[in-house]
């Protein structure tokens, strides 16, 4: 179903509709499973291109010289 060639955006679009699906409506069983099989590989989706991104991001900072230096992006837990 879900694609690895979609956008971040529309994969977690798909996967908000899914959840509210999911939560609101009055599902048969046999469709409430398939649907959380495809949220469960938009999720997954999803984490990948987080992750990959993750590893591009990187933040500019100003050294003690005044110069800026790269960084790898970090995300601390207090941020969570």
């Amino acid at each position: 179903m879900a694609k690895k060639n979609i956008s971040f955006e529309e994969a977690l679009s798909k996967l908000e509709k899914i959840v509210s699906d999911l939560e609101n409506n009055d599902i048969p069983l046999e469709k409430s499973i398939q649907l959380y099989k495809q949220g469960m590989e938009l999720s997954l989706i999803c984490k990948e291109k987080l992750e990959n991104i993750e590893e591009e991001v990187k933040v500019l900072q100003k050294n003690a010289g005044g110069k800026f230096i790269e960084k790898p992006f970090e995300v601390s837990e207090e941020e969570y």
